[in-house]
């Protein structure tokens, strides 16, 4: 009952701002906005549906040549198939929840070459049930954000991250729900799991990422955190079937959930030195409750207990 009344609060809450009413009011004010990515080399995770599926096709269709990343070789061959300019598309094959799998993207022969000039940081999911990859990991932490410092430090130490570029993490109005947590987000133990919690978890860590990142980078490459409101992908139709049922009308699609990442690439914003999270091509608080802030761990903590995870499962 609590959880459910804490629910009702939080979505009657960001109605306004997640849903399409949000973007559609937004848009009105914005100048024509006409992607151009000629000659630019993207890496998109999480490539073969919904926002991820938009961001490549979209970033073909602006002149780039886009590495797709995905777990699912037919997804990666219908995603070629449905694309205009295949010959600008290249299907990288790798399960994002193994941290063995994802750490070696960085020697694949695909990305010998021009580096990358964009990166987006998009594979997410949000399990109901507790899981373990191979590798002894609950299998939402390892997706959502210790296989985006893998492979986003794994570029960066193989000098395949432009420096001019634009690392683009794909966060999620969840983390509005909770403060830094380290430990607990990495859920080793199937005791006490929630799935919708852990999801929060990771996305407030994509924040914390994002600074720490910032901070040791200064720009170079250029990292930007935002969220795409609420989105109605497959994501949210297989774990929140009920809040899809209830709020079916008022969700993006999945070219309004992409916007803003596609801004970012293109308008490559100064970067900002308070926390914040991009929302329809404008930088917002990162704490809608005070008791977010609260929180005994820094930005560096969250990148260094990543790191550690990391190695461990490396060694």
């Amino acid at each position: 009952m609590i959880r459910s009344i804490a629910s009702f609060f939080f979505y009657s809450k960001f109605l306004r701002e997640f849903s399409t009413l949000g973007y559609e009011r937004r848009a009105k004010r914005w100048k024509p906005f006409k992607p151009s990515y000629q000659g630019q080399r993207w890496l998109v995770t999480g490539a073969t549906g919904g926002i991820g599926r938009e961001l490549v096709l979209a970033a073909l269709r602006g002149g780039a040549t886009v590495i797709a990343v995905a777990r699912s070789e037919p997804k990666l061959e219908q995603l070629r198939a449905d694309c205009s300019t295949p010959e600008r598309l290249i299907c990288l094959r790798a399960d994002l929840a193994s941290v063995a799998e994802v750490s070696a993207i960085a020697s694949r022969p695909e990305l010998v070459g021009k580096p990358i000039d964009v990166l987006i940081n998009n594979v997410g999911v949000l399990l109901n049930e507790y899981s373990k990859t191979d590798e002894g990991l609950e299998s939402s932490f390892a997706t959502n954000i210790l296989g985006h410092l893998v492979l986003t430090e794994g570029l960066k130490e193989a000098e395949l991250l432009a420096l001019d570029g634009a690392v683009i993490n794909m966060s999620s109005g969840g983390m509005y729900g909770t403060p830094i947590k380290t430990v607990e987000m990495a859920a080793n133990s199937a005791k006490g799991y929630d799935g919708m919690s852990a999801y929060a978890m990771h996305k407030r860590a994509q924040v914390a990422l994002t600074q720490a990142w910032n901070q040791q980078w200064q720009g170079a490459p250029k990292v930007y955190v935002m969220h795409p409101g609420w989105a109605d992908t497959d994501g949210v139709r297989s774990s929140l079937p009920l809040f899809r049922a209830v709020l079916k009308r008022f969700l993006r699609n999945a070219e309004q959930a992409a916007d803003t990442a596609l801004w970012l690439a293109q308008a490559r914003p100064p970067l900002s030195a308070d926390e914040g999270i991009w929302l329809d091509r404008e930088l917002r608080s990162a704490h809608a409750f005070s008791f977010t802030k609260k929180s005994p761990h820094t930005a560096l903590d969250v990148l260094q207990f990543l790191r550690l995870s990391a190695a461990e499962t490396l060694s």
